[in-house]
């Protein structure tokens, strides 16, 4: 190891904590590459909790898969909450983990460790520590510029640690998932309009995407597929982009799993969509992603550098905010033919072949 913390250095149990979002563990999973290659033969486990834990398919390198029981430990239950976190706890011991990497900086994930004995836990200081989680922590890390991207605070966290993380994503390890695809164009966009029912700011207009669609095939003559996934009111807003693309565009394959839907994304020719969730499984399938910026900060939710892409954002001088107002004038000011524009760049940098109807 160069460089790095003495104390972690020979850790042969390893414990990495992002509890959630489904996104932020997409994001990182290219860190977690980096912990890998640093401890080739520890044994490498992930905290997390369930309602995230499909973001780890596919990673062939972790060993286990923690799970948060949640549910279990919610306040309006106190004596089961209780009695389970002390189970959970217990059960944490038992791994006898040497070290702790935490990649969240919240204080459930760092009071879990802390409580579990782990004698090194690695985390953040502030601006990034939320919560005091950075006082459950023995190795804090300090980044002097705050406003980076998510991937590169993460990269900052294995640099501390003595290593390095990849400049490409890790292959995939999808199983019998692509098999299960039907079959599709030899080049096509995968257009998907949604965003988490929580950040519904986020979203851009289905006519908007539909008039993607339309330049795409009249410009290089690529049709799109439209993917929804299961959150209420997304294969409504799929059925409206196909409805306004007129021809140039049909829903994708259902996907029952993100196997399936990570299969999908790798056969894509470029990915279109907000930021969200599927814009970074782009990166990790290697697919150049366009993606849509609105009231979100385009440094810290960037696509992962490793990976052909553009970001498509207008500044109306009041974005990046996070507030979601009624008015979402941030992304009203994002164009068709910007986003056309940025998706036609990427088409034009991959090897040619040749495109076939839907």
């Amino acid at each position: 190891m160069l460089g790095g913390i003495e104390e972690a250095a020979n850790a042969e149990r390893v414990l990495v904590v992002r509890l959630g979002a489904l996104g932020d563990v997409v994001r990182t999973r290219f860190a977690f590459a980096g912990v890998r290659a640093l401890y080739p033969d520890a044994k490498i486990d992930w905290l997390i909790e369930d309602r995230a834990a499909a973001g780890l398919v596919g990673l062939a390198e972790l060993d286990e898969a923690v799970i948060v029981p949640r549910r279990r430990l919610r306040p309006g239950h106190p004596r089961i909450a209780l009695r389970t976190l002390r189970d959970f706890v217990r059960e944490l011991r038992e791994r006898r983990y040497d070290l702790s990497i935490d990649f969240h900086g919240v204080f459930r994930g760092a009071f879990l460790t802390w409580s579990a004995g782990i004698p090194v836990r690695v985390g953040y200081d502030l601006p990034f520590a939320k919560e005091g989680s950075r006082h459950l922590l023995t190795h804090r890390l300090r980044i002097a510029h705050a406003h980076i991207s998510r991937f590169e605070r993460n990269a900052a966290l294995v640099r501390f640690l003595g290593g390095e993380v990849p400049s490409a994503p890790a292959a995939l390890t999808l199983g019998n998932a692509p098999a299960s695809l039907p079959r599709l164009p030899e080049r096509f966009a995968l257009i998907h309009p949604g965003t988490s029912p929580k950040t519904s700011y986020k979203r851009w207009e289905t006519e908007r995407f539909g008039e993607v669609a339309r330049t795409l095939r009249e410009r290089v003559g690529i049709p799109s597929l439209v993917a929804f996934g299961p959150v209420p009111g997304e294969q409504a807003a799929a059925d409206a982009v196909v409805a306004a693309a007129a021809g140039a565009a049909a829903l994708a394959p259902s996907t029952a799993s993100l196997a399936e839907f990570l299969a999908l994304l790798s056969r894509a020719s470029v990915f279109v969509g907000c930021d969200s969730g599927p814009m970074h499984l782009a990166s990790l399938a290697r697919t150049p992603a366009v993606a849509i910026f609105g009231p979100t900060d385009p440094i810290e939710n960037a696509p992962f550098p490793g990976v052909p892409s553009r970001v498509v954002r207008s500044d109306v001088g009041c974005n990046p905010c996070r507030e979601g107002c009624p008015s979402r004038a941030c992304m009203r000011a994002v164009q068709p033919d910007a986003v056309a524009v940025a998706a036609l760049a990427l088409l034009a940098a991959l090897p040619a072949a040749p495109a076939r109807g839907i």
